[in-house]
Protein backbone atom coordinates (compact mmCIF):
# COMPACT_ATOMS: atom_id res chain seq x y z
CA UNK A 1 0.00 0.00 0.00
CA UNK A 2 1.04 3.36 -0.39
CA UNK A 3 0.64 6.47 1.43
CA UNK A 4 -0.07 9.06 -1.47
CA UNK A 5 -2.22 12.42 -1.29
CA UNK A 6 -5.55 12.08 -2.54
CA UNK A 7 -6.24 15.98 -2.29
CA UNK A 8 -6.86 16.75 -6.16
CA UNK A 9 -8.18 13.13 -6.95
CA UNK A 10 -11.98 12.51 -5.17
CA UNK A 11 -11.47 8.48 -3.88
CA UNK A 12 -13.43 5.62 -3.75
CA UNK A 13 -13.56 5.14 0.54
CA UNK A 14 -13.99 1.69 1.69
CA UNK A 15 -14.68 1.20 5.39
CA UNK A 16 -13.10 -2.05 6.98
CA UNK A 17 -12.91 -3.74 10.39
CA UNK A 18 -11.08 -7.08 9.63
CA UNK A 19 -13.84 -9.09 9.00
CA UNK A 20 -14.57 -11.33 6.16
CA UNK A 21 -17.86 -9.02 5.33
CA UNK A 22 -15.43 -5.76 5.06
CA UNK A 23 -12.69 -7.36 3.36
CA UNK A 24 -15.05 -8.58 0.85
CA UNK A 25 -15.87 -4.94 0.56
CA UNK A 26 -12.39 -4.30 0.26
CA UNK A 27 -11.96 -6.20 -2.72
CA UNK A 28 -15.24 -4.49 -4.76
CA UNK A 29 -13.76 -0.84 -3.51
CA UNK A 30 -10.33 -1.63 -5.23
CA UNK A 31 -12.41 -3.03 -8.25
CA UNK A 32 -14.67 -0.21 -8.50
CA UNK A 33 -11.56 2.32 -7.94
CA UNK A 34 -9.57 0.90 -10.64
CA UNK A 35 -12.21 1.11 -13.29
CA UNK A 36 -13.10 4.79 -11.77
CA UNK A 37 -9.11 5.51 -12.15
CA UNK A 38 -9.69 6.50 -8.67
CA UNK A 39 -7.15 6.13 -5.48
CA UNK A 40 -8.64 4.01 -2.68
CA UNK A 41 -8.48 5.37 0.96
CA UNK A 42 -9.28 2.10 3.42
CA UNK A 43 -10.67 3.71 6.62
CA UNK A 44 -10.65 1.79 10.11
CA UNK A 45 -12.41 2.98 12.73
CA UNK A 46 -10.57 1.97 16.03
CA UNK A 47 -12.28 -0.09 18.55
CA UNK A 48 -13.99 1.92 21.45
CA UNK A 49 -11.11 -0.05 23.71
CA UNK A 50 -8.29 0.66 21.55
CA UNK A 51 -9.47 4.42 21.64
CA UNK A 52 -9.23 4.37 25.08
CA UNK A 53 -5.68 2.60 25.25
CA UNK A 54 -4.01 4.65 23.61
CA UNK A 55 -5.73 8.01 24.90
CA UNK A 56 -4.82 6.24 28.61
CA UNK A 57 -0.75 5.61 27.06
CA UNK A 58 -0.78 9.32 25.74
CA UNK A 59 -1.77 10.72 28.76
CA UNK A 60 1.29 9.22 30.01
CA UNK A 61 3.43 11.51 27.76
CA UNK A 62 4.58 8.40 25.52
CA UNK A 63 3.23 8.06 21.82
CA UNK A 64 0.94 4.81 21.75
CA UNK A 65 2.30 2.05 19.18
CA UNK A 66 -0.65 -0.22 19.54
CA UNK A 67 -0.72 -3.50 17.10
CA UNK A 68 -2.82 -2.96 14.12
CA UNK A 69 -4.15 -6.16 13.37
CA UNK A 70 -6.93 -4.85 10.64
CA UNK A 71 -3.82 -3.14 8.63
CA UNK A 72 -2.06 -6.62 7.95
CA UNK A 73 -5.27 -8.11 6.65
CA UNK A 74 -5.93 -5.12 4.56
CA UNK A 75 -2.39 -5.21 3.53
CA UNK A 76 -2.49 -8.89 2.18
CA UNK A 77 -5.57 -8.71 0.62
CA UNK A 78 -4.37 -5.42 -1.30
CA UNK A 79 -1.17 -7.14 -1.65
CA UNK A 80 -2.21 -10.47 -3.01
CA UNK A 81 -4.72 -8.85 -5.37
CA UNK A 82 -2.16 -6.18 -6.89
CA UNK A 83 -3.70 -2.74 -8.01
CA UNK A 84 -3.09 0.08 -10.46
CA UNK A 85 -4.35 2.93 -8.22
CA UNK A 86 -2.69 4.86 -5.39
CA UNK A 87 -4.38 2.46 -1.85
CA UNK A 88 -3.85 4.74 1.54
CA UNK A 89 -4.53 3.17 4.76
CA UNK A 90 -6.70 5.89 7.51
CA UNK A 91 -6.76 4.80 11.22
CA UNK A 92 -9.63 6.98 12.66
CA UNK A 93 -11.31 7.46 16.08
CA UNK A 94 -14.44 7.97 16.67
CA UNK A 95 -18.33 6.54 16.18
CA UNK A 96 -18.43 4.49 13.03
CA UNK A 97 -21.47 6.26 12.02
CA UNK A 98 -19.72 9.49 12.19
CA UNK A 99 -16.01 8.48 11.26
CA UNK A 100 -17.18 7.25 7.82
CA UNK A 101 -19.39 10.12 6.96
CA UNK A 102 -16.48 12.29 7.53
CA UNK A 103 -13.91 10.59 5.65
CA UNK A 104 -16.51 10.32 2.86
CA UNK A 105 -16.75 13.71 2.54
CA UNK A 106 -15.85 14.50 -1.14
CA UNK A 107 -15.28 10.97 -2.06
CA UNK A 108 -17.00 9.62 -5.34
CA UNK A 109 -17.97 6.48 -2.90
CA UNK A 110 -18.28 5.37 0.41
CA UNK A 111 -17.59 1.24 0.53
CA UNK A 112 -18.91 -1.11 3.49
CA UNK A 113 -19.61 -4.84 3.84
CA UNK A 114 -23.38 -5.89 4.95
CA UNK A 115 -22.20 -6.33 8.43
CA UNK A 116 -18.86 -6.29 10.69
CA UNK A 117 -17.68 -7.55 13.53
CA UNK A 118 -20.05 -8.00 16.48
CA UNK A 119 -23.37 -8.60 13.95
CA UNK A 120 -25.60 -11.98 14.40
CA UNK A 121 -24.89 -14.24 11.55
CA UNK A 122 -28.87 -14.09 10.97
CA UNK A 123 -28.72 -10.76 10.00
CA UNK A 124 -28.45 -9.83 6.89
CA UNK A 125 -27.87 -5.67 7.42
CA UNK A 126 -26.16 -4.37 9.83
CA UNK A 127 -26.98 -1.47 11.49
CA UNK A 128 -23.73 0.12 10.83
CA UNK A 129 -24.24 -0.15 7.15
CA UNK A 130 -28.40 0.82 7.56
CA UNK A 131 -27.29 4.17 9.14
CA UNK A 132 -24.62 5.04 6.93
CA UNK A 133 -27.35 3.97 4.26
CA UNK A 134 -29.24 7.52 5.68
CA UNK A 135 -26.14 9.83 6.71
CA UNK A 136 -23.40 9.01 3.99
CA UNK A 137 -22.47 13.07 2.30
CA UNK A 138 -21.78 10.59 -1.49
CA UNK A 139 -23.21 7.39 -2.90
CA UNK A 140 -23.09 4.74 -0.32
CA UNK A 141 -22.54 0.97 -1.70
CA UNK A 142 -23.51 -1.65 0.37
CA UNK A 143 -21.35 -4.99 -0.38
CA UNK A 144 -23.54 -8.56 0.81
CA UNK A 145 -22.11 -10.86 2.45
CA UNK A 146 -20.71 -14.43 0.70
CA UNK A 147 -23.71 -17.01 1.61
CA UNK A 148 -26.39 -14.22 -0.41
CA UNK A 149 -24.04 -12.82 -3.33
CA UNK A 150 -23.60 -12.87 -7.14
CA UNK A 151 -20.42 -12.57 -8.18
CA UNK A 152 -18.50 -9.39 -7.56
CA UNK A 153 -16.50 -9.29 -10.65
CA UNK A 154 -16.15 -5.96 -12.70
CA UNK A 155 -17.39 -5.28 -16.54
CA UNK A 156 -19.85 -6.81 -18.40
CA UNK A 157 -19.48 -10.22 -16.79
CA UNK A 158 -20.69 -9.02 -13.48
CA UNK A 159 -24.21 -8.25 -15.05
CA UNK A 160 -26.25 -4.94 -15.79
CA UNK A 161 -27.28 -2.39 -13.51
CA UNK A 162 -30.54 -2.63 -12.03
CA UNK A 163 -32.09 1.28 -11.45
CA UNK A 164 -35.43 1.57 -9.02
CA UNK A 165 -37.05 4.61 -10.80
CA UNK A 166 -39.88 6.26 -9.03
CA UNK A 167 -40.89 9.28 -11.35
CA UNK A 168 -41.51 11.50 -8.61
CA UNK A 169 -38.99 10.56 -5.92
CA UNK A 170 -36.00 9.12 -7.25
CA UNK A 171 -33.05 12.11 -7.19
CA UNK A 172 -31.39 13.10 -10.81
CA UNK A 173 -28.38 12.30 -8.58
CA UNK A 174 -29.58 8.10 -8.98
CA UNK A 175 -30.32 8.01 -12.21
CA UNK A 176 -27.13 9.63 -13.49
CA UNK A 177 -24.82 7.31 -10.70
CA UNK A 178 -26.38 4.22 -12.77
CA UNK A 179 -26.05 5.31 -16.01
CA UNK A 180 -22.84 6.22 -15.64
CA UNK A 181 -21.93 2.98 -13.63
CA UNK A 182 -23.51 1.17 -16.89
CA UNK A 183 -21.31 3.06 -19.23
CA UNK A 184 -18.14 2.91 -17.25
CA UNK A 185 -19.07 -1.60 -16.73
CA UNK A 186 -20.24 -1.87 -20.53
CA UNK A 187 -23.18 -3.17 -19.20
CA UNK A 188 -27.21 -2.45 -20.24
CA UNK A 189 -29.12 -0.19 -17.58
CA UNK A 190 -32.54 -2.07 -16.15
CA UNK A 191 -34.78 1.17 -15.48
CA UNK A 192 -37.49 -0.40 -13.17
CA UNK A 193 -40.66 1.03 -12.65
CA UNK A 194 -43.56 -0.73 -10.57
CA UNK A 195 -46.70 0.80 -9.70
CA UNK A 196 -50.06 -0.04 -7.67
CA UNK A 197 -53.02 -1.10 -9.15
CA UNK A 198 -56.30 0.63 -8.56
CA UNK A 199 -58.62 -1.34 -6.04
CA UNK A 200 -61.21 -3.83 -8.32
CA UNK A 201 -64.67 -2.61 -8.09
CA UNK A 202 -66.67 -4.09 -5.47
CA UNK A 203 -63.19 -5.17 -3.43
CA UNK A 204 -63.39 -2.39 -0.73
CA UNK A 205 -66.91 -3.82 0.18
CA UNK A 206 -67.14 -5.89 3.32
CA UNK A 207 -69.33 -9.07 3.16
CA UNK A 208 -72.38 -8.25 5.95
CA UNK A 209 -71.57 -11.77 7.48
CA UNK A 210 -69.29 -14.66 6.92
CA UNK A 211 -71.67 -16.77 5.54
CA UNK A 212 -72.53 -14.01 2.59
CA UNK A 213 -69.00 -14.02 1.64
CA UNK A 214 -68.47 -14.13 -2.33
CA UNK A 215 -65.49 -14.12 -4.34
CA UNK A 216 -64.42 -10.60 -5.70
CA UNK A 217 -65.90 -9.88 -9.02
CA UNK A 218 -63.48 -10.80 -12.18
CA UNK A 219 -62.39 -7.18 -13.65
CA UNK A 220 -65.17 -5.78 -16.49
CA UNK A 221 -64.22 -4.35 -19.49
CA UNK A 222 -63.97 -0.58 -17.95
CA UNK A 223 -61.13 -1.51 -15.32
CA UNK A 224 -58.90 -3.55 -18.20
CA UNK A 225 -58.79 -0.15 -19.81
CA UNK A 226 -58.26 1.69 -17.11
CA UNK A 227 -55.37 -0.51 -16.21
CA UNK A 228 -54.13 -0.42 -20.10
CA UNK A 229 -54.11 3.07 -19.85
CA UNK A 230 -52.29 3.52 -16.09
CA UNK A 231 -49.93 1.57 -17.81
CA UNK A 232 -49.38 3.27 -20.74
CA UNK A 233 -49.28 6.83 -18.08
CA UNK A 234 -46.37 5.21 -15.76
CA UNK A 235 -44.43 4.17 -19.28
CA UNK A 236 -44.78 7.66 -20.85
CA UNK A 237 -43.46 9.09 -17.11
CA UNK A 238 -40.53 6.86 -17.12
CA UNK A 239 -39.35 7.89 -20.55
CA UNK A 240 -39.93 11.63 -19.92
CA UNK A 241 -37.63 11.33 -16.84
CA UNK A 242 -34.84 9.48 -18.75
CA UNK A 243 -34.50 11.16 -21.38
CA UNK A 244 -31.99 13.97 -20.39
CA UNK A 245 -30.01 10.82 -19.07
CA UNK A 246 -30.24 9.00 -22.69
CA UNK A 247 -29.27 11.89 -24.62
CA UNK A 248 -26.28 12.56 -22.11
CA UNK A 249 -25.18 8.67 -22.32
CA UNK A 250 -25.88 7.86 -26.14
CA UNK A 251 -23.98 4.46 -25.85
CA UNK A 252 -25.64 3.04 -22.80
CA UNK A 253 -28.14 0.24 -23.36
CA UNK A 254 -31.38 1.35 -21.38
CA UNK A 255 -33.89 -1.78 -20.94
CA UNK A 256 -37.13 0.14 -19.48
CA UNK A 257 -39.64 -1.72 -17.41
CA UNK A 258 -43.27 -0.68 -16.13
CA UNK A 259 -44.74 -3.25 -14.15
CA UNK A 260 -47.90 -3.26 -11.49
CA UNK A 261 -46.47 -4.71 -7.93
CA UNK A 262 -44.05 -4.46 -5.64
CA UNK A 263 -40.70 -2.73 -6.89
CA UNK A 264 -38.99 -3.94 -3.47
CA UNK A 265 -39.42 -7.54 -4.85
CA UNK A 266 -38.88 -7.38 -8.62
CA UNK A 267 -35.17 -5.43 -8.02
CA UNK A 268 -34.42 -8.18 -5.40
CA UNK A 269 -35.39 -10.61 -8.15
CA UNK A 270 -33.68 -8.85 -10.51
CA UNK A 271 -30.41 -8.85 -8.11
CA UNK A 272 -29.65 -12.89 -8.53
CA UNK A 273 -27.98 -11.80 -12.03
CA UNK A 274 -27.41 -8.42 -11.99
CA UNK A 275 -23.80 -6.51 -10.75
CA UNK A 276 -25.10 -3.78 -8.88
CA UNK A 277 -28.73 -2.33 -7.93
CA UNK A 278 -29.31 1.26 -7.79
CA UNK A 279 -32.14 3.19 -5.68
CA UNK A 280 -32.40 6.84 -4.01
CA UNK A 281 -32.71 8.46 -0.87
CA UNK A 282 -35.06 11.59 -0.98
CA UNK A 283 -36.27 14.17 1.45
CA UNK A 284 -39.53 13.40 2.77
CA UNK A 285 -38.94 14.67 6.56
CA UNK A 286 -40.61 18.24 6.89
CA UNK A 287 -37.56 19.71 8.15
CA UNK A 288 -35.28 18.45 5.34
CA UNK A 289 -33.94 15.28 6.98
CA UNK A 290 -33.19 12.53 4.30
CA UNK A 291 -34.70 9.21 4.59
CA UNK A 292 -34.29 6.18 3.43
CA UNK A 293 -38.06 4.85 1.50
CA UNK A 294 -39.54 1.23 2.09
CA UNK A 295 -37.77 0.17 -1.49
CA UNK A 296 -34.00 1.00 -0.40
CA UNK A 297 -34.38 -0.46 2.85
CA UNK A 298 -36.25 -3.85 1.82
CA UNK A 299 -33.30 -4.00 -1.21
CA UNK A 300 -30.27 -3.20 1.02
CA UNK A 301 -31.74 -6.13 3.30
CA UNK A 302 -32.27 -8.52 0.47
CA UNK A 303 -30.39 -7.68 -2.94
CA UNK A 304 -27.91 -10.63 -4.33
CA UNK A 305 -25.17 -8.07 -5.57
CA UNK A 306 -24.03 -4.74 -4.32
CA UNK A 307 -26.51 -2.14 -3.55
CA UNK A 308 -25.65 1.64 -3.81
CA UNK A 309 -28.07 4.46 -2.26
CA UNK A 310 -27.76 7.57 -3.81
CA UNK A 311 -28.26 10.67 -1.59
CA UNK A 312 -29.51 14.01 -3.43
CA UNK A 313 -27.04 16.38 -4.41
CA UNK A 314 -27.55 18.96 -1.13
CA UNK A 315 -26.57 15.83 0.73
CA UNK A 316 -23.66 14.59 -0.65
CA UNK A 317 -20.36 15.88 -2.31
CA UNK A 318 -21.44 17.58 -5.39
CA UNK A 319 -21.12 14.70 -7.47
CA UNK A 320 -23.88 12.96 -8.92
CA UNK A 321 -22.30 10.07 -9.93
CA UNK A 322 -18.54 8.66 -10.31
CA UNK A 323 -16.65 10.18 -13.04
CA UNK A 324 -13.50 10.55 -14.13
CA UNK A 325 -11.83 14.08 -13.84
Amino acid sequence: MSDTSTAYEPPVVVGVDGSEHSLRALEWALSAAEGLGAPLVVAHVRSDALQLGAARIASLGTVPELPDTVARGVRTVVEERGHRVPVRYDSLDGSVTDALPAAARGARLLVTGSRGHGGFASLLLGSTSRTLAMTAPCPLVVVPHEARAAALTDGAEAGRVLLGLHAEETPDEAVGFAFEAAHHRGVPLEAVTAFRLPTPQGAVLPAPSPALQVPPPLPVADEVAETEELVREVEREQEERLRPFVARWPGVEVVPVVVPGDAAGRLVDGSRDAGLVVVGRHHRHRFGSLLLGSVAHAVLHHAHCPVAVVPPEAAGSGHDSPRRS
